[in-house]
């Protein structure tokens, strides 16, 4: 063969890519090719409503996992421009959005309702009030697509939340039913704006100004650095009240519209768009209030305690993110592993690619388990349960601090199976990697939401709560071996020790050692519980892998094998 003959390098080209192909996963449904899911959304809502909700999760897990993943790639290459006047030279900023993430909206916003669902008591054709996990399951499936929408999707759930519950009537009555609108063309979007330049995750330094007036509203004065969906219909601001107090008692919560009562334009303006690593689909900016109308949203003074709240809830969407995010990292690497053949044999056959496959999955499983255990208990502590609440407070921030984390190795290990062209922005490992690093980083650092699991157990007494919670799990937790029932409830034991120890005023560096080991060891028992809820022998094993690599003390020069006695 000669090397400059173009026909017989065609040739050797099309017989190379025949004979190894790229393995290309391309359009799959993300519901019905993940059987896990299936098993533990049966197990979790009652059998009624998940035989009627079976179409609706069949649907989204089309369009995630076809249309949706196409127009999330065409919009992470196109990202949102700032338009700061008319054609005509009139001053009207317009955030510009690509077509395709307009189109993903729609479906997020309009035809699941995932930012109302939790509102209204009318959504998905059932009559009455949906439990959190519909819209945490439904949002798990659409993320595994695209991150950067649902923080708008989050915030705009969250404010809603926020609104309703420390808002006065008047203001309620005003604002809510345009927020809950199922129209996509009349209805609006959730922000929130706490980020200054001077005071980062220290609320009490705020600097922005809020001036009372004579018809009740507010005006504001000041910036705000880091602002995702600045376009959005409202924002929840903190600012301080004009002759008040020093410090986080000066602090209130005000709701600011993007439109006034008359259709103009606030006073306030997005002063640049923020260049991301990830997340480029969706517009982050910098504003600028310049006696901005705003509406005091609870009691002056206990602004941050009121947006704790909104935080919590953005928390907990974020932790079902990272674990969206991995799943899809694991489905793609299990893929690849079992289409992709080297050295005579399928991937997925090698001991070393089965070793870095479970590296994968135990982390990406106990994200999924910890979603529906802390959802549950959500529509229990909204159902008015005192003992859910102080379990939520601790499961909120164990799942926003490891899960978030965690999110970060396995999208990048995942992208190594892949290989070379898993760093080719065609495909979705890129954008997972990029998306994934903003969790551990938005609605709190690492630091914050460990010091947020320290004070969970102070000031609300959740560590015997969660004791309680997974002693309750394995006490019906049936056809385990004493052995790991043992090891189980030594784990248990063992974190809540250190737990304890950690949140004393000398033991305060080891809250994020302790945050670890109690979301290991939650989602271990968990995970064994659903297991033998479900008949999985497979989610079992890795409620072992948990224990036996992420919790057990491990001689670094000792293979680590399962005990015997375990199974």
């Amino acid at each position: 063969m000669s090397a400059n003959d173009p026909s017989q390098m065609s040739a050797l080209a099309q017989a190379s890519a025949a004979a190894h192909p790229v393995p290309d996963r391309g359009h799959v449904n993300n519901y019905l090719e993940d059987k896990e899911l299936q098993q533990l959304l049966a197990l979790y809502l009652p059998t009624d409503l998940y035989a009627h909700l079976q179409p609706h999760f069949e649907r989204m897990g089309e369009l995630a996992g076809g249309v949706v993943d196409d127009w999330a790639l065409e919009a992470d290459h196109n990202p949102p421009t700032l338009q700061m006047r008319s054609r005509s030279g009139k001053e009207e900023q317009r955030i510009l959005k690509h077509p395709a993430y307009v189109e993903m909206e729609k479906i997020a916003f309009q035809q699941f309702g995932l930012a109302a669902i939790s509102h209204r008591e009318d959504m998905l054709g059932w009559k009455g009030k949906l439990p959190a996990i519909v819209k945490y399951a439904l949002t798990y499936l659409f993320v595994q697509s695209e991150f950067g929408l649902c923080c708008p999707l989050s915030m705009s759930d969250s404010l809603t939340r926020t609104l309703k519950k420390y808002g006065d009537e008047k203001l309620v009555a005003k604002y809510l039913p345009t927020l809950l609108s199922m129209d996509f063309d009349s209805s609006v979007q959730g922000s929130m704006f706490m980020t200054e330049q001077a005071a980062g995750s220290d609320i009490a330094g705020t600097l922005t100004m809020a001036y009372p007036q004579e018809d009740g509203s507010w005006r504001l004065v000041g910036e705000k650095w880091f602002c995702s969906n600045p376009d959005a219909g409202f924002g929840m601001v903190l600012a301080r009240v004009d002759g008040g107090p020093p410090g986080m008692k000066g602090i209130s919560l005000f709701l600011l519209p993007r439109q006034l009562d008359d259709g103009s334009t606030n006073h306030y303006h997005i002063v640049r768009l923020k260049d991301k690593m990830g997340t480029r689909s969706m517009a982050s900016g910098e504003i600028r209030m310049e006696g901005a109308v705003a509406y005091l949203v609870g009691e002056q003074g206990r602004g941050f305690v009121q947006i704790a709240d909104m935080v919590n809830n953005s928390r907990l969407s974020n932790g079902m993110r990272a674990a969206g995010m991995m799943r899809r990292a694991v489905a793609e690497a299990e893929f690849i592993a079992r289409e992709r053949w080297a050295f005579k044999h399928r991937l997925q056959d090698l001991p070393l690619m089965q070793v870095q496959l479970d590296k994968l999955r135990v982390p990406a499983e106990q994200a999924r388990t910890m979603v529906f255990q802390t959802a549950a208990t959500l529509t229990r502590s909204d159902a008015g349960d005192a003992t859910a609440y102080a379990l939520l407070r601790i499961l909120t921030p164990l799942i926003k601090f490891r899960a978030c984390r965690d999110a970060r190795k396995v999208t990048g290990d995942a992208m190594e199976v892949r290989g070379g062209c898993g760093y080719i922005e065609e495909w979705a490992d890129p954008r997972l990697v990029r998306d994934a690093h903003l969790g551990s980083i938005w609605e709190g650092t690492s630091n914050i939401v460990a010091l947020d699991v320290k004070r969970a157990i102070k000031r609300e007494g959740s560590l015997p709560v969660l004791q309680s919670h997974l002693l309750g799990l394995l006490a019906d937790t049936q056809g385990i071996t004493p052995a790991y029932r043992q090891a189980l409830t030594d784990a248990l034991a063992r974190a809540a020790k250190l737990a304890e120890r950690a949140v004393q005023d000398d033991g305060e560096k080891a809250v994020r050692q302790a945050a670890t080991a109690l979301y290991n060891c939650t989602t271990a028992i968990a995970m064994a519980w659903e297991a033998r809820k479900t008949g999985s022998a497979e989610r079992l094993r890795l409620s072992q892998l948990v224990i036996a690599h992420r919790v057990l003390p491990r001689d670094p020069l000792q293979a680590v094998e399962l005990p015997a006695d375990w199974s």
